[in-house]
């Protein structure tokens, strides 16, 4: 349900076609009317709509309305369109766009900037903002030093709740925008546990934070990369997390809002990379997308071309028996979507630690016991239907050998690869496929073919 205090549309009042409409409409009429639009739509739906115009359109409303494109429209935006509007926005309106951000939305925003824009917008920024953003550039990317935000409400633990209270409201804007806990800090800034809002406000005001906060911390270093803090979030049903440095001082936090985002981006990712592609994003031209596919593609057709020698040197058998390049596409093809299958849940439970050390034994023996009764199955069923086709009990029984032995080694290929690059330090998502699918068409067309060549001829 929407909150019934925001003055905007949601999008139970206008469609995203309407609103998206709206704009295109707007574009075409006087200034007035744009904003008039615009001042309807949540900042939300206004990326998304944003979003969905060409850059041309994109560069005509920022010259007539560019104020519009508020904190919070940069803060939806997908980064790409934000790298190509970025030089269209003046400076002043970055500052104070950066200025109003929490830490870490600043960070990503200044990460799509060129360099010399970069520059110019740190020349401008006060000292406190220009520090933070420095501080969150000396992690690599991806990692929690990135993208934590560094604006926090800690206390020591002798404080009362009254204390806490009086302090917040002091502090007033320097506050996080969005926080859930208050951390519990000793004289040397480590974390020694945690009180929830919720619960601060449900105190005395004579109580003190010792004696109602949690104590059960799970505490992220600057250095972990997101996909492992993410994890941590999803197994401890976390809304927040402190940050700590080296020496265990608190530095920052991550709150869920955030971690929604990386798991997001992460899932994206592993899917893209089981296909062996990357995001085509809303400003990618043909040729960057032709650019970052045709390598995979290249590897396939090497593969591909490894996958055919099998069948050249077994020329003599096809020609002896057409039969057997009518059948020989089928074992290959079932043997690749078992394949597939198999590897798709490896990559998935290793993403999710369901896959370790410990369980890769158990996973391994229930993949391949699937896979030959899967093989039986459809072995069976290939096999009566060759028989039926040509009248030929020896080919069937070729099919039917073939189809199980593939179904096995692609049952084995789908969750042994990913282990074994998970075991080398490669992704499992960005490489796997490309050998599972290898293993399936050439043990496919060596075991049809051999088993023809050796039963037929």
């Amino acid at each position: 349900m929407s909150d019934q205090s925001d003055p905007h549309l949601t999008p139970d009042d206008l469609s995203a076609e309407e609103s998206f409409n709206a704009i295109v409409n707007a574009l075409a009429m006087d200034d007035n009317n744009l904003r008039a639009v615009m001042a309807d739509i949540h900042p939300a739906d206004f990326s998304d709509d944003f979003e969905q115009l060409s850059g041309d359109q994109r560069a005509e409303f920022i010259a007539r309305a560019g104020d519009l494109i508020s904190p919070d429209v940069l803060a939806e935006l997908e980064d790409e369109v934000v790298e190509d509007i970025l030089p269209l926005l003046p400076s002043d309106q970055i500052v104070n766009a950066i200025t109003e951000m929490d830490n870490d939305d600043a960070t990503q925003i200044f990460e799509e900037m060129e360099d010399e824009q970069r520059e110019e917008i740190l020349e401008v920024l006060g000292p406190e903002d220009r520090a933070a953003l420095e501080a969150s550039f000396a992690f690599d990317d991806e990692t929690i030093g990135r993208l934590m935000q560094r604006e926090f409400v800690a206390a020591p633990p002798f404080w009362s709740v009254g204390d806490t209270i009086d302090h917040m409201r002091a502090t007033g804007e320097d506050l996080p925008e969005l926080f859930f806990n208050i951390w519990v800090i000793d004289t040397a800034f480590h974390p020694l546990g945690y009180v929830p809002v919720s619960t601060l406000m449900r105190a005395s005001r004579e109580a003190t934070l010792q004696d109602i906060m949690g104590e059960d911390l799970t505490v992220i270093s600057q250095e972990m990369d997101q996909e492992e803090a993410a994890y941590l979030f999803e197994k401890y049903n976390l809304i927040s997390a402190p940050v700590v440095d080296g020496s265990g001082r608190l530095t920052g936090m991550m709150t869920v809002d955030d971690i929604i985002e990386i798991i997001q981006d992460e899932n994206k990712e592993d899917i893209l990379a089981l296909a062996g592609v990357s995001d085509a994003g809303l400003t990618d031209t043909a040729f960057s997308t032709v650019r970052s596919r045709a390598p995979w593609l290249f590897l396939n057709l090497i593969t591909a071309i490894l996958a055919s020698l099998v069948i050249a040197a077994f020329d003599y058998a096809i020609a002896e028996f057409v039969q057997l390049a009518i059948l020989m596409p089928i074992v290959a093809s079932m043997g690749g979507n078992a394949g597939t299958q198999a590897l798709a849940v490896a990559v998935r439970a290793l993403a999710e630690r369901d896959l370790t050390s410990q369980t890769a034994w158990r996973a391994v023996r229930r993949e391949a016991v699937a896979a030959f009764i899967n093989g039986i199955i459809f072995a069976v069923a290939l096999a009566v239907i060759a028989y039926v086709w040509f009248g030929r009990a020896d080919i069937a029984m070729v099919a039917f050998i073939a189809m199980i032995i593939n179904h096995v080694f692609a049952g084995l290929a789908g969750i042994l690869v990913p282990l074994g690059l998970r075991r080398m330090g490669a992704d499992p998502a960005v490489s796997s496929s490309v050998f599972v699918t290898t293993v399936t068409d050439v043990v496919g067309f060596f075991a049809f073919l051999g088993f023809a060549a050796l039963m037929l001829l």
